[in-house]
């Protein structure tokens, strides 16, 4: 097959593209025809060696954990999917080998749920990963409520957008970081946009004056600070940019693989409750001019890579 590999540590140049072995399909794994798979800035985080002193890799590495595409195989042991269905996945294994940027990927059948119907393969594969995560803070983590006010940085990202809807799902008022430039954006989401940088604190305040209720950061250092401040006395901090939130009495939270999580969030899709706005799509060659675009920190929802069919082989 097809797909993009680096075989060591390092900028977007390390990112090939040429024939890479097929994978093989385990008992617990689904082989899965790729149509779409999302940038997140974990992958650019790995290809440079950021998560080594927790995640081995298996060089040559194939990158990304978001995916979307038909089901062409399962293992022997899966009964929940068969061929010809529609999925996506989170998957995220504990070691770094194989990934979505290719034109087949072996998914454990743990990290998979059915896409959501009224999705395109590319707005479905910027839905797991950062839905995921949105989904764990908000739901699990803070246990966000109807009436509650919440705060939730860089809120027109793939996670901080995603976080808009779900807390609005869930009867929040939303307070959300953005720059100028994505206000009317995360307007359109449903929440109230303050501005970034110096006097966030008191932009912020000037909306909630008693204080927030629950804040998701994910930018850390001085954001994590400054947000720590604004809650009420029963506030809650999560934070999945800083472990310095749990000195702060928060939680750290580093998504994790969860089918049902997965399914609910697709089920919110087809309700039209959330939905992915895609900035940009690369065909799976260029998927380090993708790394790029996402590595400048200014992406508005998702960057997406495409597999052409066409011409696969």
């Amino acid at each position: 097959m097809k797909g993009i590999s680096y075989r060591h540590y390092g900028g977007p140049e390390v990112l090939e593209y040429g024939e890479l072995r097929d994978p093989k399909v385990g008992p617990d794994q689904v082989l899965v025809e790729v149509r779409a798979a999302a940038v997140n800035p974990v992958d650019w985080k790995c290809r440079e060696g950021h998560l080594d002193a927790f995640l081995d890799a298996v060089f040559p590495v194939i990158p990304g954990w978001d995916v979307s595409g038909v089901v062409v195989r399962p293992g022997v042991s899966v009964t929940e999917f068969a061929a010809g269905d529609e999925v996506i996945g989170y998957c995220r294994e504990d070691f770094l080998s194989r990934g979505t940027f290719a034109e087949y990927v072996a998914a454990p059948v743990r990290t998979l749920a059915r896409k959501p119907r009224n999705l395109s393969f590319e707005e479905a594969a910027g839905l797991p990963l950062a839905g995921l995560t949105a989904y764990q803070v908000l739901v699990k983590a803070l246990d966000v409520r109807q009436g509650e006010t919440v705060l939730v940085h860089a809120a027109a990202g793939g996670v901080g957008s995603l976080g808009v809807q779900i807390a609005v799902h869930r009867g929040a008022r939303v307070i959300g970081t953005a720059s100028e430039r994505n206000h009317d954006f995360v307007r359109g989401l449903g929440g109230e946009p303050v501005t970034y940088g110096e006097g966030l604190a008191e932009r912020v305040r000037s909306l909630a004056p008693d204080g927030v209720d629950a804040v998701f950061d994910t930018v850390g250092g001085d954001v994590l600070r400054a947000s720590a401040d604004l809650l009420t006395p029963e506030g809650r901090l999560a934070s999945i940019a800083d472990p310095a939130v749990l000195g702060r009495g928060g939680r750290y939270c580093f998504v994790r693989p969860d089918a049902e999580d997965l399914s609910t969030l697709a089920g919110l899709a087809e309700q039209g409750v959330v939905s992915v706005h895609v900035q940009e799509t690369f065909p799976l060659e260029r998927a380090a001019d993708a790394h790029r675009l996402n590595q400048e920190g200014r992406t508005r929802g998702k960057i997406v890579v495409t597999v052409d069919r066409g011409t696969g082989t």
